[in-house]
């Protein structure tokens, strides 16, 4: 169980919702836009991404795959690759347009956070009194920014994608190393989208048994809901996924993204599903025991008996409804004794038997 901001995210807590706009926002509008989108479904969170194009990438024109949508009907996709620093420059913002963005989150009431990649974007997200810091999966094995990132005292949040299993262990201590132990660790298929034999749900469950201090979450890289919701039946306290305004814009993350109306789905379908996950113990409900009544069996008579006669010695039949004695119970009186003389057809209760 770890502290997130008011919120408490763990086993036992409803699931963390987190819409991700930090690919598919064009600008400070933009990424209004999407924040408000995000507080109308009911979102628990919004994440973005701080980054300086300019300080991230060496090489400008590195080249970058990834799929767009080109035809709703049939699901078409095809691929496309531009320079890794040209998608990072639409998405960044200065300082003071970060700082608008997250006032306007604020007054939504939406949990606003963001993922980071340098120590003075920390000092940022500090500034501006933010609950949680997101370490891309690629940082996993930077420890200086993890140790920095930890010493904040925030939530930390890991991403995985592409890690072994050695080095989240590492990642970890690290982080526990400055006295923090607030960390949600989130497996991240790789991929935009990512194929279902990537995916690997499973490791949700490795994690929790790894790690049965810290929350694990699910940060959804494939198209729709459906995984989303697996990772929450194996677990995942936290989910994230990203939101378009427009799943056909050609740029990275799109194709995979909810769009404005399928948001206030998707958060109803997480509800749902906490809901019918119920308890890991049986707990019948009263229509339930009025049901199980109704549909069991009671034992009867098939002929008179007297006081003093014992239970085994009478003819009986079972039949409904069940809120007599029950069959089981039969066994259990079958030495005892008729307490007063009954009619044929009497459908028997425990007070009509006396154990000898």
């Amino acid at each position: 169980m770890v502290r997130f901001g008011t919120r408490a995210v763990g086993d036992g807590e409803p699931c963390f919702i987190t819409f991700e706009a930090g690919p598919t926002h064009d600008g400070l509008e933009s990424a209004k836009r999407l924040s408000r989108l995000a507080a109308e479904a009911r979102a628990d969170a919004i994440k973005f991404q701080i980054l300086d194009p300019d300080r991230l990438v060496a090489d400008r024109t590195m080249p970058f795959d990834y799929e767009v949508l080109v035809d709703r009907q049939s699901g078409r996709t095809e691929k496309v690759s531009e320079p890794l620093y040209d998608i990072l420059c639409r998405r960044a913002l200065s300082h003071p347009e970060w700082r608008e963005l997250k006032t306007f989150c604020d007054e939504l009431g939406l949990a606003f956070f963001a993922t980071i990649g340098f120590e003075d974007e920390i000092e940022l997200l500090e500034s501006l009194a933010c609950d949680s810091i997101k370490i891309a999966s690629a940082d996993v094995n930077h420890l200086p920014l993890l140790r920095r990132a930890a010493r904040t005292g925030m939530c930390l949040q890991l991403d995985t994608g592409n890690s072994t299993l050695g080095e989240i262990e590492t990642a970890v201590d690290a982080i526990r190393s400055e006295g923090n132990d607030n960390i949600i660790i989130h497996q991240c298929p790789s991929g935009y989208p990512a194929h279902l034999d990537s995916v690997n749900l499973r490791i949700i469950m490795t994690l929790k048994q790894m790690f049965p201090d810290f929350p694990a979450a699910f940060s959804d890289h494939s198209p729709g809901r459906d995984m989303d919701i697996a990772a929450i039946a194996l677990g995942a306290n936290l989910v994230e996924k990203t939101i378009t305004e427009d799943k056909t814009t050609r740029s990275v993350e799109h194709v995979m993204s909810l769009e404005p109306d399928e948001m206030h789905a998707f958060v109803k379908a997480v509800r749902d599903v906490e809901t019918a996950l119920g308890q890991p113990r049986r707990i019948l409900h009263p229509d339930e025991e009025a049901k199980r009544n109704r549909i069991r069996r009671s034992t009867f008579l098939l002929e008179d008996v007297q006081a003093g006669q014992h239970l085994h010695e009478a003819k009986v039949e079972f039949c409904r409804p069940g809120d007599g004695l029950g069959p089981d119970d039969y066994e259990r009186f079958s030495d005892a004794a008729f307490t007063r003389d009954l009619m044929a057809g009497t459908k028997l209760s425990a007070s009509d038997l006396k154990q000898g």
